[in-house]
């Protein structure tokens, strides 16, 4: 990588490392770090590792269907997993719920004022409102003094074990989702491999998995020879000769692998070629 840094102060006062790759096409790409005591390298690997797997995951989304896969089983949860109450839970929330409303009546008892003219009436008024709230303030305190007792005798964690029956739940199940990613991974993997080799003779580098997804959709002539112990898969061919040029280097690398058919005892031999086809061939 082609890198060179300098210091960036951010507006709020804060210095950071801005190191820079240069692209062959002349590009800059900016990395921001607070690490100021590693080499440039290895934050530069980071970076651009961590977005190779944010394009993995971009690419799947777009072009990989395998999603439908997925069911929504659900199974038992039999790991001794730990939990918050729900009768923890419970009194919490009563214990906030009662807080809450007895800091509106304190407010409210601090509040009032006799406005009205000292008269009798008036004042035996204001004293009965003012004791009628008192006692519903105490009434409100020992409440939650009652529950925080309660609380406080409550554990707060318990485990999956010790739940009521009808409060359990059940988790998705994890193994046919644990095969898709691996399919995910394995298809991106080959075919992240495939471009790597398609990369190097295409003028315009970005357009390889394009021309990538143009190869799956084609058509393709399949020729067993169980004689000579192979099949042959004949691409057509593309609609430019740069194309062509590219899928033959690709066809020359995978075939290098001898590669056989799974389940059969057929060696994979990608060519491209004509449609045409031999008067004794069995397509």
């Amino acid at each position: 990588m082609r890198l060179a840094e300098r210091g960036s102060c951010l507006s709020n006062k804060l210095w950071v490392r801005e190191i820079r790759k240069l692209t062959e096409r002349g590009h800059q790409t900016a990395i921001v770090a607070t690490d100021y005591r590693s080499t440039p390298a290895p934050l530069a690997v980071a970076m651009f590792s961590r977005w190779s797997q944010e394009n993995f995951f971009k690419y799947a989304r777009e072009h990989y269907n395998l999603d439908r896969l997925v069911d929504y089983r659900t199974e038992a949860i039999s790991d001794p997993l730990q939990m918050l109450n729900p009768d923890h839970r419970r009194l919490d929330s009563q214990v906030c719920s009662g807080t809450g409303k007895l800091n509106r009546r304190l407010a409210q008892f601090g509040a009032m004022n006799l406005e009205e003219a000292i008269d009798p009436e008036p004042v035996a008024s204001f004293l009965q409102r003012k004791a009628d709230l008192q006692e519903e303030i105490e009434h409100m305190q020992n409440e939650i003094l009652t529950l925080k007792g309660e609380r406080k005798d409550t554990a707060r964690h318990i485990s999956m074990d010790e739940l009521p029956e009808e409060e359990r739940f059940q988790r998705l199940s994890t193994s046919s989702k644990h095969l898709i990613d691996t399919i995910k991974m394995i298809a991106y993997r080959a075919e992240t491999a495939m471009a790597n080799l398609l990369r190097e003779t295409m003028s315009h580098p970005d357009e390889v998995r394009g021309l990538l997804q143009t190869i799956y959709k084609s058509d393709a002539d399949l020729l067993p020879d169980h004689n000579s112990g192979t099949l042959t898969m004949r691409l057509h061919h593309m609609a430019n000769h740069s194309s062509d040029a590219a899928i033959q280097k690709l066809c020359h690398e995978l075939n290098a692998t001898k590669t056989q058919l799974p389940g059969t005892k057929l060696r994979l031999v990608l060519k491209l070629g004509s449609s045409q086809n031999p008067r004794d061939q069995v397509i």
